[in-house]
């Protein structure tokens, strides 16, 4: 009986904590964040070549709605240049925001940044910010947010959705990413 109580426990207890982080990502996705905020940050995501993956077409989308709404806005393009990318994902960003007839003046870039802690710290040292819009897809805004905060942003999440084929992986993918930040911090 103790041993079976034993297991339990240690299925249980992933269980809830599984449970707790998803409650926080679902939390986040669903805010919508204020208007006529000075700036939107939407986070670099995998460009396949100079094509943008669906996440990235999803986030760049619905920062663009966004900043159709709120014209005093200012789009910080975030991402630098992974393995399998010609361009960098800011680079991305910034072609299709003035294929969208974004004035260039309203585009600010960030092309270092290899991680998400990377694109908010690099973004906050570039251009001194204290609060933004902060758009990525659902499963990743509360992670995102939670690091803005961390270098000093106030960040507002903004969820794009997650394309269906991809969606039960990265969710797996960003439990395991949130109890790492839960740990160690980054």
């Amino acid at each position: 009986m103790k041993k079976f109580i034993y297991f339990s426990g240690l299925l249980i207890i992933p269980l809830i904590i599984i449970s707790l982080i998803h409650i926080q990502i679902v939390k986040t996705a669903q805010q919508t964040p204020p208007s006529n905020i000075p700036y939107l940050i939407v986070l670099g995501a995998k460009v396949n070549g100079e094509e943008m993956s669906l996440s990235l077409q999803y986030r760049a989308k619905t920062a663009l709605a966004y900043l159709e709404d709120n014209p005093k806005t200012v789009v910080i393009v975030t991402g630098g240049k992974g393995k399998g990318e010609n361009i960098t994902e800011a680079e991305a960003l910034r072609r299709f925001f003035i294929e969208n007839h974004i004035n260039e003046n309203r585009i600010l870039v960030e092309d270092r940044s290899t991680s998400t802690y990377e694109n908010l710290k690099f973004t906050k040292e570039l251009y001194e910010i204290d609060e933004a819009v902060i758009v990525s897809n659902d499963f990743h805004l509360y992670r995102a947010t939670t690091f803005a905060n961390k270098v000093g942003i106030t960040g507002y999440p903004l969820a794009a959705e997650t394309p269906k084929v991809v969606k039960a992986t990265l969710f797996i993918r960003e439990y395991a990413a949130v109890i790492k930040m839960i740990i160690l911090g980054s």
